[in-house]
């Protein structure tokens, strides 16, 4: 049998660690910005691209043991697929710092929502971007109309140009890409229930962008009126 001094040498150690447990499962998930702070660091981040004043990250082999044990991205960004549209360069993040999905045209669709929702609701990034581009291939196919076939087809049908565009032709590019942007950002509220709830209990900002591909710069969107 456990002497009395032994038992209390036990119980203490039990104690210890019912204190420490919780402690290491809040250092395992860091406390995520508010959508307002995320928000503000990707613009400071922005405005460092296109000063060429880029910040020293940390993408050494500290870094990535960290980030083995878990990832606690505060952005979420549905980018395009282009190649000169890489978000965490032209935003000047770290590895580990944005939750990035792309796909042409920066459209949604189920695998892109179930994408977003996964870091909503287990990650609990506070802020959702649909960056639109200049020169976007996938929205001036969309605006040529014509006669396209298989998965090229489909994709193209989910670009959402607008309408009422202007008639002079740079004006009406740039008016599409805003506009297909911005749908797509209202669409993930409308899509996801989890991402609405999320969104109605400010938990998470939704907000919509086109990058210019001549300055560097984010030119941030208002997204439509809820009806």
């Amino acid at each position: 049998m456990l002497r009395a001094v032994e038992v209390r040498a036990l119980v203490a150690v039990l104690s210890l660690l019912c204190i420490l447990q919780p402690l290491q499962a809040q250092e395992a998930k860091p406390k995520q910005p508010s959508p307002e702070e995320a928000l503000k660091r990707l613009k400071e981040g922005n405005s460092r691209f296109v000063a060429d004043m880029l910040a020293e990250r940390n993408l050494g082999r500290n870094r990535r043991a960290e980030l083995a044990k878990g990832q606690a991205p505060f952005a979420i960004i549905l980018g395009c697929a282009d190649s000169r549209v890489a978000p965490e360069l032209l935003f000047d993040q770290g590895l580990g710092d944005l939750f990035v999905v792309r796909v042409a045209g920066n459209v949604t669709d189920p695998a892109i929502l179930a994408s977003i929702e996964y870091a909503v609701e287990h990650f609990h990034s506070p802020l959702i971007v649909v960056l639109g581009h200049e020169s976007c291939g996938a929205v001036k196919a969309a605006l040529a109309g014509g006669e396209l076939h298989g998965n090229l087809a489909t994709l193209i049908k989910e670009v959402k140009v607008g309408e009422n565009l202007p008639m002079e032709e740079a004006a009406k590019f740039e008016a599409a890409i805003k506009n297909n942007a911005r749908y797509h950002a209202d669409r993930l509220r409308k899509q996801s229930p989890l991402i609405s709830d999320f969104a109605a209990a400010g938990r998470v900002r939704i907000i919509a962008g086109t990058y210019s591909l001549k300055t560097g710069a984010v030119e941030w969107l208002e997204t439509p009126k809820k009806k």
